[in-house]
């Protein structure tokens, strides 16, 4: 699980082996894991995140 960013309490990764799936990233903070499909970018799956937590994630990740 190779982690392409950490900024506060988010952890944004991939897993190697997730070939069968469009590209994406994973989000991680605390007991939380959200998905994004990036092209085009749009969530998958919030994972136990906010509205407000997501739109964070969002803007650290560059993703708006």
């Amino acid at each position: 699980m190779p982690t392409v960013l950490k900024v506060r309490s988010y952890r944004f990764f991939f897993y190697a082996g997730d070939r069968d799936e469009p590209e994406h990233i994973h989000i991680e903070s605390d007991d939380k894991i959200a998905k994004f499909w990036l092209d085009p970018v749009r969530l998958q799956s919030s994972g136990g995140f906010s509205r407000i937590e997501i739109s964070k994630i969002h803007i650290i990740g560059g993703m708006e």
